[in-house]
């Protein structure tokens, strides 16, 4: 296993009532990577990822193009120190 890292995404465009959450979680159970999603006020979507550095960097990825009804505009990536996460919580 390679190093565990962690990172928040605010995700912004198109992205709420979309099932991007829920599509998020499937993508990152199927990575083994673990965190949360939110949709935010300002209609954004928060996720966190937390997981082997290159699992988690697929889910990044996936989430640059989200779900099929999703527009993805921008994605901001915050690394944080890993916080030994576990399971994926939809908020």
């Amino acid at each position: 296993m390679g190093d565990v890292v962690r990172r928040r995404l605010l995700i912004s465009g198109r992205v709420q009532g979309v099932y991007f959450r829920d599509s998020v979680r499937r993508e990152a159970t199927l990575a083994g990577v673990f965190g949360s999603a939110r949709n935010l006020a300002d209609g954004r979507v928060e996720v966190v990822l937390e997981g082997e550095a290159t699992a988690v960097g697929s889910v990044v990825e996936w989430c640059r193009k989200g779900p099929s009804r999703a527009r993805v505009d921008a994605v901001e990536i915050v690394s944080e120190p890993p916080e030994g996460a576990s399971g994926f919580v939809i908020g």
